[in-house]
């Protein structure tokens, strides 16, 4: 008997993991990841650190004019405002004495 005819071949590229699981014998320790795109959609993927979210950058320049300006305020430092405390105190602590009594 001739078994070549049932030997299984297989025909490995660069598109092989992406459609099915990675054939290997010991696997890398990874853990699932959800990446989420700058469009906002989300892809589930084996990543090698534990992570629970990744975020892609957005590239600003794609944008238009008035939305990059508005993406490059945004990543600016807030100022912070100073409030000055410019109270008029007009508080007599002599009118009051009168209510206090003396210890004997």
């Amino acid at each position: 008997m001739c078994f070549k005819n049932f030997l299984q071949i297989r025909n490995l590229n660069s598109f092989s993991a992406s459609i099915t699981r990675p054939h290997r014998l010991t696997y890398v320790r990874t853990y699932p990841t959800v990446l989420i795109n700058p469009d906002g959609s989300t892809i589930t993927i084996r990543y090698f650190e534990p992570r629970q979210l990744i975020k892609l950058p957005l590239n600003v320049w794609t944008l238009s004019e008035a939305d990059r300006k508005a993406r490059l305020e945004q990543r600016k430092p807030k100022k912070k405002v100073k409030v000055e405390d410019d109270l008029e105190d007009a508080f007599d602590s002599k009118k009051y004495l009168k209510y206090f009594k003396k210890s004997v």
